[in-house]
C-alpha cells in the first residue's frame, strides 16, 4: 500500500520557507524528506533538530520567523562542510 508521504515528492527548503510565512499561523518548513542527519542531528529536508521539529507548532509566530531565519544559513553551513572549497 502507498502512503501519501511516499509519493510526495521533497520540496525546495527556500519555497517552503516562503510559503510558511505566508501562512497564519505560520506554517512548517517541512520538504517532505524527515530523515535526520546522524551526524549534525537536524533533518536533512529543513534543517530543523529533532526538538525544534517537535515544539514547532507550540511556538509562538515571533520564534518561528526566527527559526525560519536561521534554516537556510543552517543549509548553506551543511553544504560547507560537505563541499569546503580548497
Amino acid at each position: 500500500m502507498t502512503t501519501t508521504q511516499d509519493t510526495q515528492a521533497p520540496l525546495d527548503l527556500a519555497f517552503t520557507i516562503g510559503r510558511a510565512r505566508t501562512q497564519e499561523p505560520v506554517g512548517s518548513p517541512c520538504t517532505n524528506v524527515c530523515r535526520l542527519d546522524p551526524d549534525s542531528g537536524l533533518c536533512q529536508g529543513c534543517y530543523r533538530s529533532r526538538d525544534e521539529i517537535r515544539t514547532f507548532r507550540s511556538m509562538d509566530d515571533a520564534t518561528k520567523h526566527a527559526l525560519l531565519d536561521e534554516l537556510l544559513a543552517r543549509r548553506a553551513a551543511s553544504a560547507q562542510m560537505k563541499n569546503p572549497r580548497s
